[in-house]
């Protein structure tokens, strides 16, 4: 033993010694990945947002700012390029601001350079004599590293209409703002995130083949093994059972909605949510409708009022909105809606994307019954306020252009909830309304709510669950539904036997809701068609790359 510790020590004292002595480097006996950001005379930004920066984060671990006349490194694609005889200009981004970094070269250093082509530069960082911008990088070094051909590059340095740029789902995310549409989904991803985490949610990963259409509606994807790659003639006869065997033993589907799964998993911690993938296999062509997108819902055990589960969509969002108030997301997005304003570019201008944040933050939101909202409507057209296309009715539904009329009317420009929807234009699982108002009409309507806001018109959608076993057996069969026997289990055929048990096997009362996550963001950004806040928009006919 002695002997080892003697070793240990003989091994340790030079790097005690030489450290104490201060003449070895502090980088000599360490890695050089550790050592490299201390060792090196070149300051390089993680990104151009965090060169650009106005202001320093609030934090011990923030990044520093360079100092004027420091060498520094970006990387990034260059946006524009401007060439003269004595001298070249280069605007360079990255995504990660809608700012950039212009780069001042003499003209040989430009050789090769052109709109799109990804490179790293060193210069030194001084300040710039011209207008907007602060600084500017004297550029003493380019590296090319991805070449492109800017002559046959389809996004050219013009404005492209957004029907154009849907053709090109796999290059259009490089333009500035749909770089940005990129940050606000994550941004808003991590806020609410954070918010459930705060609020005791667990978030749950619920699968997306599933065995029933939880809208019952039909609109459902099939999900079945590839076809063999040789004609059905040339198979074998075994060959041909095998392919047409169901892989799962029944048909499975792609899921339309999380909610049962999660329904489910509640029961066991209480609070659920998740952010998943869902699919519709509908032929709308809308800027409102895609065949794939993203849902948020959640889940509450032991909730048997509705409006604790509005309470809750209203306390996120609200939690949302704030965050974007606040972030450099949100200030970018002003300043992008403030020069498509002036360029004739939006209808939506950042004064009205503010108020639309603000409409969020500020509370709380009306909550109308939709007998009175109904009612509402009718009034408007009587007394000439507004013409429909549609006749409103009770029994009818509420059209898009009823959803408007009502958000900007009844929402004063701002969110607002329609409750308690006839139970017949409704799905299967909602509870009866138990709300005093509607008690003379409980028996035919549901305990449900619609969250409508301007120019979106539905954004979330949610109810009390119907927990009771015989009720909802009986709810299931009313609204034409696979006959479900009450002291059967176990089903694997595709029916909904499985969500019958958990009504069997000690349920609670409990409600939830969904939130389209598309259309959430095209109302933060104030981006007309969902088509263009989603990377490789899927609908009708379409589905590039």
């Amino acid at each position: 033993m002695a002997r080892f510790l003697a070793i240990r020590r003989s091994l340790v004292r030079p790097q005690l010694s030489g450290r104490n002595r201060g003449s070895a480097s502090p980088c000599a006996h360490a890695p050089s990945l550790t050592c490299r950001p201390r060792c090196s005379s070149t300051f390089s930004p993680s990104n151009l947002a965090e060169l650009l920066r106005p202001y320093p984060l609030p934090s011990s671990s923030s990044p520093r700012s360079p100092l004027d006349g420091e060498t520094l490194t970006i990387n990034g694609y260059v946006r524009t390029v401007r060439k003269q005889k004595r001298i070249a200009f280069a605007a360079i981004g990255d995504g990660s601001t809608l700012q950039t970094v212009q780069a001042v070269l003499a003209p040989q250093l430009a050789e090769g350079l052109s709109t799109g082509v990804a490179v790293t530069v060193t210069g030194k960082w001084i300040p710039s004599p011209g207008q907007g911008q602060s600084h500017e990088l004297q550029v003493n070094k380019v590296r090319i590293l991805g070449e492109n051909d800017a002559a046959a590059y389809p996004i050219q340095k013009k404005y492209q209409t957004a029907e154009f740029l849907r053709t090109l789902p796999h290059l259009r995310s490089r333009l500035p703002f749909n770089s940005l549409i990129l940050r606000l989904r994550s941004l808003v991803t991590a806020e609410v995130t954070r918010y459930f985490a705060k609020h005791d949610f667990v978030q749950c990963h619920p699968p997306i083949i599933t065995s029933s259409d939880c809208e019952g509606a039909g609109e459902v994807f099939t999900v079945a093994p590839g076809a063999p790659a040789i004609p059905d003639t040339q198979l074998s006869n075994h060959q041909a059972k095998q392919h047409d065997d169901q892989f799962f033993g029944s048909p499975k589907y792609l899921t339309v909605s999380s909610q049962l799964h999660l329904e489910a998993l509640a029961q066991s911690v209480n609070k659920v949510w998740a952010l998943s993938p869902t699919f519709r296999a509908e032929k709308s062509d809308t800027a409102r409708h895609l065949s794939e997108f993203y849902m948020l819902e959640a889940e509450l055990a032991f909730v048997d009022d509705v409006n604790v589960v509005m309470d809750v969509v209203e306390d996120m969002l609200r939690s949302v909105a704030s965050e974007l108030q606040t972030s450099s997301v949100g200030r970018e997005l002003l300043e992008a809606r403030a020069r498509d304003q002036e360029e004739e570019r939006t209808p939506v201008s950042h004064t009205v994307l503010a108020q639309r944040w603000q409409g969020l933050v500020a509370g709380p939101w009306p909550r109308i019954t939709y007998k009175a909202a109904v009612q509402h409507l009718k009034d408007a057209v009587a007394q000439a306020k507004v013409e429909f296309e549609y006749a409103p009715g009770h029994e009818d539904g509420l059209q898009t252009e009823h959803e408007r009329y009502l958000a900007d009317s009844m929402g004063r420009g701002g969110p607002v909830f329609i409750t308690n929807y006839p139970r017949i234009i409704k799905p299967f699982y909602m509870a009866p309304s138990t709300d005093a108002a509607a008690e003379e009409e409980a028996a035919s309507t549901v305990a449900c709510f619609d969250l409508l806001v301007p120019e979106i018109c539905e954004l979330v959608g949610g109810s009390m669950r119907e927990h009771r076993l015989p009720e909802l057996v009986k709810s299931m069969n009313d609204h034409g539904l696979a006959q479900v026997a009450e002291n059967t289990t176990g089903a694997s055929d595709g029916s909904l036997q499985w969500y019958v048990d958990l009504r069997r096997y000690g349920s609670v009362p409990h409600g939830g809701f969904g939130l389209g996550f598309d259309r959430l963001l095209c109302y933060l950004s104030g981006v007309s068609n969902i088509r263009d806040v989603v990377s490789f928009p899927r609908w009708h006919k379409r589905c590039d790359c």
